[in-house]
């Protein structure tokens, strides 16, 4: 690949993965294969931003010619490796369904009743279903001492002596090898330790048990057997157990069978299996097996999860190194020529002007040792043009901003997102949580018709409203309250708007578990982003059922046919009561409050199904009667209107994707600085489903100019990235909910919430943002400018000095015969000098100026017009001064000894830390490794040219003492 060209780039028209339903059957004939199904006429050397298979990662190696991977990036992807791997994976899935096979036969066959033989379980692991373990550190410690831990052997990193590169040219190059390997190996061990450390925060997930009869948070590590784990939909089962109830519950059990199947658990199906993800609904199970006991901790000892991906900037520079190495082989087999033809015809002569080789008169011992100079001369071209120090530079610089990244609470999860971060032209983000600060808080009520004075004001209410309010806060919710018996303080666990509205109950005076005892739940539609409501059906007294539904205020609304007033009277919704509510809730969204309507409707018992037949049971949602409409609130987070403008001065468009619905999503909008007041109009602000009707041509058209979506379902969310995607955009996506997935896998980057993300999503993303705030998205754009920034330093500096020693020393050998910079001299100077150089401009901190500029195209070159004026000005000063003193050095000097000076070097070291600035020098004072390594290095060229001199002085006395023309 030549300098300064791009490899082409993934276009999203062209490659793509095939889904299940390609081949008409549910199967994915792209897994089955093990490769990439690619469009006809596709180019099968496209390298994709993320997720390249074996394959295509195979066929780019042997186009480019990539020599030596392996040697030259340390974490290059072993190929043979992966498919190991895979045959691995394959076995243990067939392993799991032969015990699973097994087990349902022997269910088949006793045929027992699961409900009886679950308390005998819970007696037999000294637990209760109910309030699990007694939580206390003896019992944990003899449960785990008992049962094991919850944990599973790692593959150990890489020590810090396992080298396996080096350098065995002789012993005048032991000490420049040995400092070249000491760098290497730490770099090496600190990533390989960075590596480990991230892959403990990645599986370090929180899980939600039931001590002592209060739900806590608790690490994965931390589980024992016995313990109740609460389930919601998108968490991991963090490991085998027996599910005690849930409503709606379904898991994907694809990560551990292998089939992309949804499985429906209830207590005639009621084993869970850990590493599995939970699709749908919420429960509670009790855990049976952990660690080593486990399928899945027997899948994670057996592949260790590896961070060997090849990132495209690497790729790119391999074949940036490759094509220089082939320039260099064919620059050395022309001198090679040269000088050989000019010695065997006699026009190479020694210093005192003699001939080396006459025909028929030089000695053949003088004949080879001739041969032999000359093919050192050639080793040495070949020397120079090989950029060693690239590969280090690349490594550095990924292995510190990774580093860096996660003190900005940024956990990178695929290399290639530190690159890609930093071409971002757009970031479409949530609001709630990520723009807001997720901390929820009911500060309007609407009950019975009327506002309320304050939220928790209720005297004026009848008791029938209150017992319906307050049932349908309790029963329908997915939170809990704990109210601990010594007086403390309540504590109320849940989603963010959950704890709010059971908060508001808590004022209202409600008794959690009081009001839980009161009904009793036969049905539950849980909440997800699709219908944006959750139902679900109480039966009371035996004979009544309930059916209670909270959720998106307008959408909610639709759907009422009556309200019910402050005496619980229900009236007719006539259009004049609707527009009423409708306008408090136009007057909440302005206030940039959330709003979420309460309704009900009472059911006859012959309307609901068997046990059998309620799994699949839709709750009815029709002819409801509205209850109440509350307003809550969640300001922004501080700080991210700045982080908005940032974006906006780097050229990044922040779009706000949200399911709220548009005046509440514009409201915000203009308080984080997204919005001005002058933008208020289709398409800047857009309703998903508006859309979503649209042609592809169509959403194409607009995508651009969107920076508000209202009431946005995930779809909507793909479909704007698959639309911005085809407009040429880099688009970065966050997302914390499992139906994200889709668009954080379809996006450039996706961005997963660390505290609020499920872990669907999180292992669909590419970053995982660690404190769930916006501002650390900017962050991470920040430090993807600078990976890039820093590696085109280094390319700058690295070509400088290659390209000037390559024309000294082709020059003078084709001109004299004999090179100025001999092997030694040229291993230091790419060696010891370049390894020290990228060791500085590798770890350049990322700087304001960086976000001032536009981003990176996709199709930009890696070296720029400007750094070849850079280097092409450098070059010519360094060459014209050293050819200078190479051939006119002792006349301009009055000096017989070595013509050749290095110190020139240092200064083309400032010269790249600002390729695109004049001020080279500002900022340095704050760069303390810059000036260190800088120091070093000017310390280690004056040891050196002085224990050179002084060797040189001592051979030459001893050789020819009375000579007193000898150069040295």
């Amino acid at each position: 690949m030549p300098v300064g060209v791009q490899a082409p780039e993934a276009s999203p028209g062209r490659y793509h993965r095939r889904r299940d339903d390609d081949d008409g059957n549910g199967n994915d004939c792209s897994d089955v294969l093990g490769v990439d199904v690619l469009d006809e006429g596709a180019d099968p050397f496209d390298i994709p931003a993320k997720r390249a298979s074996v394959e295509r990662l195979r066929r780019w190696r042997q186009a480019a010619l990539v020599l030596n991977a392996s040697r030259r990036f340390r974490y290059t992807l072993d190929l043979k490796k992966e498919e190991e791997k895979e045959q691995i994976r394959r076995k243990i899935r067939a392993h799991a369904q032969v015990i699973r096979a097994a087990l349902l036969f022997k269910e088949a066959g006793q045929k027992h009743d699961v409900d009886r033989e679950l308390p005998g379980l819970a007696n037999l692991l000294k637990t209760n279903t109910e309030k699990g373990v007694h939580g206390d550190e003896v019992d944990l410690a003899c449960r785990a001492n008992a049962f094991g831990a919850n944990r599973y052997p790692r593959k150990k990193g890489r020590s810090f002596l396992g080298i396996k590169e080096g350098w065995y040219d002789g012993a005048s190059i032991a000490f420049a090898v040995f400092l070249v390997i000491l760098v290497t190996a730490v770099s090496d061990y600190k990533q390989s330790l960075q590596f480990q450390h991230l892959n403990e925060e990645k599986q370090n997930i929180q899980v939600e048990v039931i001590r002592g009869g209060r739900r806590i948070e608790v690490s994965i590590f931390d589980i024992v057997v016995g313990d109740v784990v609460a389930l919601k939909i998108g968490d991991q089962v963090p490991a085998d157990g027996v599910l005690v109830s849930g409503h709606s519950l379904a898991i994907d059990e694809s990560s551990m069978t292998g089939e992309s199947k949804i499985v429906v658990k209830d207590h005639k199906s009621p084993f869970l299996m850990g590493g599995c993800k939970v699709a749908d609904g919420y429960g509670t199970m009790l855990v049976t097996a952990v660690g080593l006991n486990t399928e899945w901790g027997l899948l994670m000892a057996s592949i260790s999860e590896d961070n060997n991906e090849e990132t495209p900037l690497q790729v790119r520079l391999n074949g940036v190194a490759t094509f220089i190495g082939i320039v260099g082989l064919s620059v050395a087999a022309m001198v090679l020529i040269v000088l050989v033809a000019r010695y065997f015809t006699g026009h190479t002569t020694n210093p005192d002007g003699s001939i080396q080789f006459v025909k028929g008169q030089t000695s053949v011992k003088s004949t080879i040792f001739g041969t032999i100079k000359i093919l050192t001369i050639a080793v040495t071209i070949v020397v120079v043009a090989v950029p060693e120090g690239l590969p280090l530079a690349v490594t550095l610089t990924l292995a510190y901003s990774m580093q860096k990244m996660m003190a900005d609470k940024a956990l990178v999860r695929r290399l290639s997102a530190c690159e890609t971060m930093g071409s971002a032209t757009t970031i479409c983000s949530d609001k709630t949580g990520t723009l807001t600060l997720n901390q929820m808080t009911v500060v309007r009520s609407v009950v019975g018709g009327i506002k309320l004075k304050s939220p928790a004001d209720i005297e004026n209410l009848s008791p029938v409203v209150s017992s319906l309010i307050l049932e349908g806060i309790a029963q329908n919710s997915s939170g809990s309250v704990f109210e601990p018996e010594d007086g403390s303080p309540i504590e109320i666990t849940g989603s963010p708007t959950e704890k709010a509205i059971l908060s508001w109950g808590v004022e209202l005076h409600m008794k959690f578990a009081e009001e839980k005892s009161k009904s009793s739940i036969i049905h539950v539609s849980p909440f997800n982003s699709e219908k944006k409501r959750a139902g679900v059906a109480v039966i009371v007294d035996d004979s009544d059922i309930h059916v209670h539904w909270k959720g998106a205020a307008e959408i909610v609304l639709a759907l009422c046919t009556n309200w019910l007033d402050v005496n619980g009277i229900s009236h007719e919704m006539t259009p004049d009561k609707a527009n009423q509510f409708k306008k408090y809730i136009e007057e909440m969204a302005e206030e940039s409050l959330r709003c979420v309507a309460f309704a009900y409707r009472n059911l006859d018992l012959n309307y609901v199904p068997n046990e059998e037949e309620r799994i699949n049971w839709e709750l009815p949602d029709n002819e409801l009667a509205l209850i109440g409409i509350v307003g809550m609130k969640d300001p922004c987070r501080p700080g991210v209107r700045n982080a908005v403008d940032l974006c906006k001065n780097a050229g990044v468009k922040v779009r706000m994707v949200t399911g709220d619905n548009l005046q509440t999503a514009r409201a915000i909008a203009l308080e984080c600085g997204i919005l001005t007041d002058s933008q208020a109009s289709q398409p800047v602000i857009i309703e998903g489903k508006v859309f979503r009707a649209y042609s592809d041509a169509e959403r194409e058209a607009v995508a651009d100019q969107i920076s508000v979506m209202g009431r946005s379902s995930p779809s909507d969310k793909l479909l704007l990235v698959k639309a911005l995607k085809k407009k040429g955009n880099v688009v970065a996506v966050t997302g914390d909910g499992t139906n994200d997935a889709p668009a954080l896998h379809e996006a450039d980057i996706g961005l997963a919430m660390g505290i609020q993300g499920t872990e669907v999503a999180k292992e669909s993303s590419d970053i995982i943002i660690l404190d769930d705030n916006f501002a650390s998205v900017v962050k991470v754009v920040r430090w993807g400018r600078s990976v890039y920034a820093n590696i085109q330093k280094f390319i700058q500096f690295q070509l400088t000095v290659n390209v000037a020693a390559l024309i000294i020393n082709v020059v003078a050998a084709i001109s004299s015969g004999n090179v100025p910079l001999n092997a030694v001299q040229l291993l230091w100077v790419n060696l010891i000098m370049d390894t020290l150089g990228a060791l500085a401009l590798a770890t350049e901190p990322p700087t304001d100026q960086l976000m001032k500029r536009p981003p990176v195209g996709r199709k930009e070159p890696l070296v720029t017009n400007i750094m070849w004026r850079n280097l092409f000005i450098q070059a010519v000063f360094q060459v014209t001064v050293l050819l200078t003193l190479n051939f006119r050095g002792r006349d301009l000097l009055h000096l017989t000894q070595d013509t050749l000076d290095h110190a020139n070097k240092v200064f083309n070291e400032f010269n790249s830390r600002k390729p695109y600035e004049l001020n080279i020098f500002d900022g340095v004072s704050r760069n303390h490794l810059f000036l260190a390594v800088v120091s070093i290095t000017v310390v280690l060229q004056i040891t050196k040219d002085q224990l050179h001199l002084h060797l040189h002085l001592h051979l030459c006395d001893c050789a020819c003492p009375s000579d007193q023309n000898y150069q040295l």
